[in-house]
């Protein structure tokens, strides 16, 4: 079972830990930067806030990889002063520790393939996480408009295998669902039109009424 645990959480969708769980660095407070045993009378020996700094980024790390952005909030919250915290996490920088650009590439690979989310989720989640603009850029001209389209289809066809309710009500839907997934209008409109046209008879009756791109044209003015 401890194995076990041991792997849990260290995936990039794995849930935040719970409240505690790692809460383990020492905190500054009546006994400074310490936490170890001290002597016989009571005293404990203070310790050196960059060696606590790099503990609570090395734990953060465990879990999963971390941007600079991340590391640096960590540090903030657990009164690292900012000096101590950029002299930590130049270092990690130099010896690659920390690289938001490799960071960005995983990211996005393992979200795309994982989750089915599409360039513009994708740059959310990256500028929440703190990395810079250009470098996911970078990161998410890797994922072309053709490779987005195919996924949004393969995404379409799940979920039709459990679709119930008449075309336009499940045409609605999927194209909702793509959405929330950021497939821009046009991409999500046409995945869900091609897909409804190999379903049932009325189903494709439905779809060749559609206009992809008059409906694609009135989400994005709507938008």
């Amino acid at each position: 079972m401890a194995g076990r645990r041991a792997r849990t959480g260290r995936g990039w969708d794995a849930a935040p830990p719970r409240a505690g769980a790692d809460d383990t660095t020492p905190r500054q407070g009546r006994r400074g930067w310490s936490g170890e045993a001290g002597s016989t009378s009571g005293e404990s020996t203070p310790r050196d806030e960059s060696e606590v700094a790099r503990e609570i980024c090395l734990r953060q790390l465990a879990v999963r990889p971390r941007t600079r952005a991340e590391l640096a909030g960590a540090l903030a919250k657990k009164g690292i002063s900012a000096e101590v915290s950029a002299e930590v996490l130049d270092r990690y920088d130099e010896v690659g520790i920390i690289d938001d650009a490799a960071f960005a590439r995983a990211w996005v690979s393992s979200r795309h393939n994982g989750r089915g989310l599409a360039r513009r989720a994708l740059a959310n989640e990256l500028r929440q996480r703190g990395v810079d603009g250009e470098v996911a850029s970078e990161a998410l001209d890797e994922l072309d408009e053709e490779t987005e389209a195919q996924t949004a289809r393969a995404l379409v066809d799940r979920k039709l295998r459990t679709a119930r309710g008449e075309p336009d009500a499940v045409f609605r839907r999927l194209v909702g669902m793509l959405a929330r997934k950021g497939y821009p209008p046009g991409v999500a409109i046409r995945a869900v039109k091609e897909a409804l046209a190999t379903q049932s008879a009325e189903a494709a009756e439905f779809a060749d009424q559609l206009d992809a791109d008059a409906l694609a044209d009135a989400e994005g003015e709507r938008g």
